[in-house]
């Protein structure tokens, strides 16, 4: 699903770091070696259908190369 983040995104926890992360072996042949680690964190985002809700995302950060593969986990109330 494509979305738009709206704003910073607060509330940012690490879920997971180094060996504790299931898809470490395809984050490092997609992305390349770092310090990759699991995040997730409350924001505003647009849907395709235009709606924008508060979402709780999931996504995956290495210094050097950013946040990869931001998905939604769930929808908060409005």
């Amino acid at each position: 699903m494509k979305f738009d983040v709206l704003g910073p995104i607060a509330n940012i926890e690490v879920i997971a770091s180094g060996p504790g992360i299931r898809m470490l072996s395809y984050l490092r042949k997609a992305y390349g070696r770092g310090r990759w680690r699991k995040l997730k964190g409350l924001a505003t985002v647009r849907l395709p259908n235009g709606a924008m809700r508060r979402v709780e995302l999931h996504w995956y950060e290495a210094h050097g190369i950013g946040r990869r593969d931001m998905k939604i986990k769930r929808y908060l109330e409005d």
